[in-house]
């Protein structure tokens, strides 16, 4: 398995991708930034992950596929139920590949829902 060496921010995270993923990660980062700009965005295990009291979601581009994922996504099935997925913190992942239909008002809707489950039930990674 071949070593992935992080980005050094945001912007070279993009920058550094090429062909369809580049077009849906830049895609996917303008609506994740115009539904909530208060999120604060970082590398965070080398791909990106926002933040609001807590991690709130992901976009992570591999070879083959881009994931698009939500630490509360369990809870946001009624908004997109493609999404799936299990283990720790409900997170749930959509894996866009390059025919992968996602309308942009989704993917505003589930990034303000998925801040508002942070703000009233607070950060998911911590335990109840």
């Amino acid at each position: 398995m071949k070593k992935v060496v992080p980005a050094a921010n945001p912007d070279a995270y993009v920058a550094a991708l090429s062909g369809w993923q580049h077009d849906v990660v830049r895609a996917l980062r303008q609506a994740v930034r115009e539904a909530a700009p208060e999120l604060e965005e970082r590398i965070k295990w080398t791909h990106l992950v926002y933040f609001s009291n807590g991690p709130v979601l992901l976009i992570r581009a591999e070879e083959e596929r881009v994931l698009f994922g939500f630490w509360r996504g369990k809870r946001l099935l009624h908004i997109e139920p493609r999404m799936t997925g299990g283990g720790k913190y409900e997170l749930r992942t959509l894996e866009l590949r390059e025919d992968t239909p996602l309308e942009r008002a989704t993917v505003l809707e589930l990034v303000r829902a998925a801040v508002a489950l942070n703000e009233t039930v607070g950060d998911p990674t911590r335990v109840a």
